[in-house]
């Protein structure tokens, strides 16, 4: 199979982590005769010191025109630390989703035998947890109407959802539930927001097509609660797109690292796979961040956006081989020797 990826490495550790990824690709690709061609792009804060605009339209043009997109991170303090930026590394995020149309953050939760135990929540609470969210993308109080009034001391943000929006990402998430445990735990808080309202009574509409899934509607703050005290309590998770930012960031600490969890962005055209974790400028030509997230999330585009379900198992597997050997960056170390970024997708390469 011929298949053209856009590449878009983006800010901080981006770049050092895309590379292990394409290393790992490669080696997946020449293991089962298959043909990948490359296609770099700028995008956040590398793009607007480039041209002055997070999401140039030749990135969005390569996108478009490609097979799937394998993204690293963007994201740079400067534009953190300063309020008053016009153009930030983010917005360059939201217009990728926007014209790609990425409707739905696909998200799984899973945890590795081999680190369970350090995970900050007590193995008996996590063992076993395998659970998906799908986060809508493109609406919500991100997309929304945004302003200052009375002379900048008023701030607003205006949440938007159309029943369509909820329908699109209902559906994915009933298609999900029934090829995996047939549940379905739509997330809102409909006892205070008309939006989340719609997306409930939505969804209640939409179960008699699905009789052989169990639905279950939960307010945000009781997930986020329980997320922490019977994970493995859930299948499949649908909710908006804030709601989606926070609950999944708090579920990545089940595997132990943000550094392990992958995630794909998906429409009804291209789809889109990068890591869950940050730019983490801090870290940024150190060789020392966890490339993990960026590989898996590789494994996820060969599976989910190629069908190639056993190029994405093989790189899962050394992926688990390496945990399991130690072959880890210092994050994963607990002291102990620890390789470099570049070290790891050698590695994984290798042994593939």
């Amino acid at each position: 199979m011929k298949l053209k990826i856009a590449l878009l490495a983006g800010d901080g550790i981006g770049p050092e982590v895309i590379e292990q990824a394409v290393k790992v690709s490669d080696a997946v690709a020449k293991k089962f005769n298959h043909e990948i061609s490359w296609h770099p792009a700028l995008t956040g804060a590398a793009a607007i010191d480039a041209v002055g605009d997070p999401y140039p339209d030749e990135t969005h043009a390569i996108c478009a025109s490609s097979d799937a997109v394998l993204f690293g991170a963007i994201g740079h303090p400067r534009f953190d630390n300063d309020p008053s930026a016009k153009v930030r590394p983010e917005q360059g995020l939201l217009k990728m989703r926007k014209k790609l149309g990425l409707f739905a953050n696909v998200r799984p939760t899973f945890t590795f035998p081999s680190l369970i135990d350090k995970s900050p929540l007590k193995r008996e609470r996590i063992e076993g947890t395998d659970l998906v969210f799908l986060r809508e993308l493109t609406g919500g109080i991100y997309f929304g109407k945004k302003g200052r009034e009375q002379n900048g001391d008023v701030a607003y943000d205006h949440c938007v959802y159309s029943r369509d929006e909820v329908k699109r990402l209902a559906k994915k998430g009933f298609e999900m539930a029934m090829s995996r445990g047939k549940k379905l735990c739509c997330v809102d808080k409909a006892n205070v927001l008309e939006t989340s309202r719609l997306w409930r009574e939505t969804v209640q509409s939409m179960e008699k097509d699905y009789p052989e899934v169990e639905v279950s509607y939960e307010f945000v703050d009781a997930v986020a609660m329980r997320l922490v005290q019977w994970p493995n309590s859930y299948d499949v998770l649908i909710t908006e797109n804030l709601f989606g930012d926070i609950l999944t960031d708090e579920a990545s600490v089940i595997s132990g690292s943000m550094g392990l969890m992958p995630s794909a962005s998906v429409g009804s055209e291209v789809s889109l796979f990068e890591p869950i974790h940050g730019s983490y400028p801090q870290a940024a030509g150190k060789n020392i961040a966890n490339p993990l997230a960026t590989v898996l999330s590789a494994a996820m585009m060969f599976e989910t956006g190629f069908g190639l379900h056993e190029e994405g198992a093989a790189i899962r597997a050394v992926v688990n081989k390496s945990l399991a050997e130690g072959i880890v960056t210092e994050d994963l170390s607990d002291g102990e020797k620890s390789y470099g970024t570049s070290q790891v997708g050698d590695w994984l390469a290798e042994n593939l």
